[in-house]
């Protein structure tokens, strides 16, 4: 595993994406590579600023529409200053949603035109590409109650309600379906041991594979 990647960590909330990454980023950093942990909304110092106005408030403080927006301004100045950055270098990097979560949260959950958003990975991101997305799956339910027991007041999406988030998953087994090459679904109901050593295995098939 000797060239970098760019691998994404998908799925509702309280999938375990956060722990995993950073187990993860350990496993490969200790084999000598460098490795950059990052996250989305957020991942660069304007981004983070955006993250703030996204992750905060009551639930309808923005539309769907706006929401899109916002997600799209953060995540071109987090391309362009740091995942494009570290990937030209040959770095690995490991971000903690992505595209998928606007496609997800946004589109199919929260009624935004998949073709606008389409329009936006285009132009936005210009062919930047995760090489492999990890889905952290499990109902919706399950990760809720996962989510409301951490601490903290980054709780805007955790509140939109049942119904948006049994959509949000079924957004997400969506994609997987349609990209089977590029996104692999893991069982977020196991242990966690269980769940990093399937992340392993896809994560060395992924680097010995010919894609990317």
């Amino acid at each position: 595993m000797n060239q970098g990647r760019f691998i994404t960590f998908e799925g509702g909330e309280g999938g375990g994406k956060s722990t995993q990454l950073r187990l993860l980023a350990h496993r490969l950093s200790a084999l000598g590579h460098e490795v950059i942990a990052t996250r989305e909304p957020g991942g660069s110092p304007g981004a983070e600023a955006i993250r703030d106005l996204l992750v905060r408030g009551e639930a309808d403080r923005w539309s769907a529409m706006t929401e899109t927006l916002l997600m799209y301004a953060a995540r071109r100045d987090h391309v362009e200053r740091v995942i494009s950055p570290a990937l030209a270098r040959g770095a690995w990097v490991l971000c903690d949603r992505f595209a998928d979560s606007t496609r997800a949260y946004q589109g199919a959950a929260g009624g935004t035109d998949p073709a606008f958003i389409a329009a936006l990975e285009t132009y936005v991101l210009a062919g930047v590409r995760p090489d492999l997305t990890l889905i952290l799956d499990l109902p919706a339910e399950t990760g809720l109650m996962r989510a409301a027991s951490r601490a903290g007041v980054e709780t805007r999406f955790e509140s939109k309600g049942a119904a948006f988030h049994s959509r949000l998953r079924q957004a997400f087994l969506d994609i997987a379906a349609a990209e089977p090459g590029r996104c692999l679904v893991i069982d977020a109901t196991q242990a966690l041991e269980a769940v990093s050593a399937d992340i392993w295995a896809a994560v060395t098939g992924e680097a010995s594979s010919d894609r990317g």
